[in-house]
C-alpha cells in the first residue's frame, strides 16, 4: 500500500510564536489516529517564523479517514493554528508514494 505525506506550509507572526508553539505541543500529544505514522513540525531554514507540518500516513485509506477520526479538542487546536497564521501564506500539499511495479 502506498504511503501518503500531507504537508501544510505557513507563516506565523513573530509576536505569536509562543502561542503557536504551545498549540503545536498539545496537538502533537493528541494526534494518534490509526494509520498516522508520524506528525512533525519544522521551521524553514533562513525564513524565520515559516513552518511546515508534515503528516505521514501508512495508506491512502488512513489519509482519507483522518478527518473522520479527529476529536473536538483536535479540531479546536487546528482552528487556533489557522487563526495564528498570516493570511494568504497557507499552502497544502499531498504526496502519494509511488510503488514499483512487481510484474515482470
Amino acid at each position: 500500500m502506498p504511503k501518503v505525506i500531507f504537508t501544510i506550509d505557513y507563516e506565523i507572526p513573530s509576536e505569536k510564536k509562543e502561542d503557536y508553539l504551545s498549540v503545536i505541543k498539545e496537538l502533537k500529544n493528541l494526534l494518534s489516529p490509526e494509520g498516522l505514522e508520524n506528525y512533525s513540525v519544522y521551521e524553514t531554514k533562513g525564513k524565520s517564523h515559516h513552518f511546515r507540518e508534515q503528516y505521514t500516513f501508512n495508506s491512502v485509506e488512513a489519509y482519507e479517514a483522518f478527518d473522520d477520526d479527529q476529536n473536538e479538542r483536535i479540531n479546536i487546536l487546528i482552528n487556533k493554528l489557522n487563526d495564528l497564521t498570516v493570511g494568504g501564506t497557507t499552502k497544502y500539499t499531498t504526496l502519494y508514494e509511488l510503488l514499483a511495479n512487481n510484474s515482470q
